[in-house]
């Protein structure tokens, strides 16, 4: 599957990897990977195609309603973790958990929460990799280019302010499939 999806990703779609392109299951066992701008559904087999390309297995989590006939044997297969989201549970801490139950789990999310245009991004991502104690690694969602950066590693200090700032910083000039921040 592995040529199928390099053919489809670099041949048919013409996109490319650039940045940290030694980020690997050999080296990173646990992270909180973060994608922007997460404009479309696009974004979703773009997603699918890197991680394939680059050999890295990548996890995400989503309502326990989509883990149900007939999509729920799918979700599971791509790596995808159920999350109940009832009101009153504390998602941080029941995600974080899962980094500590799990030998290998990185965590793929959208900052922005939405595909609609946001001001600002939540922080949920940041607080899991607190809790967890694993780093962020950026990827773009760059259509304009037709590529994905990959970040270096980055562990969240104690200033969230200077963190968002230096993750915002690694975004700046990227587009998205559709352009809601012109």
């Amino acid at each position: 599957m592995r040529w199928a999806a390099k053919f489809i990703y670099f041949k048919l779609l013409g996109w490319k990897i650039v940045g940290n392109t030694n980020f690997s299951t050999d080296t990173i066992k646990k992270a909180v990977i973060i994608g922007v701008p997460h404009t479309s559904w696009h974004d979703f087999y773009i997603g699918i195609l890197l991680r394939k390309v680059a050999g890295v297995k990548t996890n995400f989590v989503a309502k326990k309603e989509l883990f149900r006939w007939p999509f729920g044997y799918y979700f599971r297969a791509v790596g995808g973790k159920a999350l109940d989201r009832t009101s009153g549970q504390n998602k941080v801490e029941a995600i974080a958990k899962l980094f500590k139950d799990e030998e290998e789990f990185r965590l793929a999310l959208a900052p922005e929460g939405t595909r609609k245009k946001v001001e600002k991004w939540k922080t949920g991502f940041y607080y899991i990799a607190k809790a967890a104690n694993v780093p962020i690694i950026m990827f773009t969602f760059d259509f304009k280019n037709k590529q994905n950066k990959v970040s270096e590693p980055f562990y969240p200090t104690d200033n969230i302010e200077d963190d968002f700032k230096f993750m915002k910083a690694f975004y700046k000039g990227v587009e998205g499939k559709v352009k809601k921040y012109s």
